[in-house]
């Protein structure tokens, strides 16, 4: 099978960009389990696996799909939609109930539910890009990892969690001042700042890290960043939106929309590093991911088109409740 990867940024990113990373590694397990896979992708992008094509962003989809495609797959919602057989990821949580094309999958069942739909694939890393794990290392910190400046990332609760916890925190992804969500000056020594990581920097302090604190306020789609902490062991403490509950089992962190009982669960965990470790590795590779996509590129290459009506985000997915 022929299949065309399409996303609207180039590729590929060693940095934080985690949809780039993940239709990297979906390219690259597709190519492993027998398929050729080409990207239609922004100028400038480079792959070593699959052919590499640019996006003409004026032109029409099938004047740039190549003939001997057997199906494309975009990674955004493409507005008009190609002649020939097709999918789209839909990765994030629409602003305003547009609707998507009818052959639309999700990251999560929460996030398809959230559309109307049951399609879903989870997302997947390819774990043996990110080294081995250290279990024996004294950790001795606790680490949050998102784009801080982003409010539904709820940085200040993770702050809040470390603090009434008396723990040290990482945050990975945000600076001590902030000026960008209103003006934040953070002066906690207890509190340690290292801006937007990515790569073997952002793997050395997740392999040092006692856990993730994620009190995030929206409904998550997925969540690479929990994923890439449970596999180096790290448990979840976080709010129950969005796909959390899917990735996070009882032995691998806890759940909640308080602070003060995330904290109590910070101060109390016990759970056990190379379960969650295990726990990824059996749920969200690459290949698990991979093989789900195959899965549907069959159905839609059979005739199958996936919702009878196009979906439409229900209800609002941002600034969900949260006690300090």
């Amino acid at each position: 099978m022929h299949i065309l990867l399409v996303n609207n940024s180039s590729i590929p990113v060693y940095g934080y960009g985690g949809t780039e990373r993940v239709i990297w590694d979906l390219g690259k397990t597709l190519v492993q389990l027998g398929h050729r896979v080409s990207y239609l992708v922004p100028e400038g992008s480079s792959c070593d696996f699959a052919q590499v094509l640019p996006i003409k962003p004026d032109e029409p989809w099938d004047a740039q799909i190549p003939a001997d495609v057997d199906i494309t797959h975009f990674q955004f919602n493409p507005r008009s939609e190609p002649s020939r057989p097709y999918l789209v990821t839909e990765h994030g949580n629409a602003r305003k109930p547009k609707p998507l094309p009818l052959n639309t999958v999700f990251l999560s069942r929460n996030h398809a539910a959230r559309y109307g739909s049951t399609e879903f694939v989870y997302n997947g890393l390819d774990w043996s890009a990110y080294g081995p794990v250290d279990f024996d290392r004294p950790r001795s910190h606790y680490h949050f990892l998102g784009k801080a400046a982003w409010g539904v990332k709820n940085v200040a609760g993770a702050i809040k969690v470390a603090k009434l916890a008396g723990v040290d925190l990482d945050v990975l992804g945000g600076d001590r001042v902030n000026f960008k969500r209103g003006f934040r000056w953070t002066l906690s020594r207890k509190i340690h700042f290292f801006g937007m990581v990515g790569g073997q920097q952002k793997n050395e302090l997740l392999n040092a890290s006692r856990g993730l604190i994620f009190p995030v306020r929206w409904h998550e789609p997925f969540g690479l960043a929990v994923i890439e902490s449970l596999y180096f062991g790290c448990p979840v403490f976080s709010t129950p939106y969005g796909a959390l509950p899917e990735l996070v089992p009882a032995e691998c962190g806890s759940l909640s929309a308080s602070a003060s009982e995330l904290a109590e669960a910070v101060r109390a965990h016990k759970a056990d590093p190379r379960a969650c470790h295990a726990h990824v590795q059996q749920h969200f590779s690459a290949e698990a991911m991979a093989r789900g996509y195959l899965r549907y590129y069959e159905r839609v290459l059979a005739g199958e088109v996936l919702h009878r009506e196009h979906p439409v985000i229900q209800g609002t997915a941002r600034d969900l409740p949260w006690t300090r």
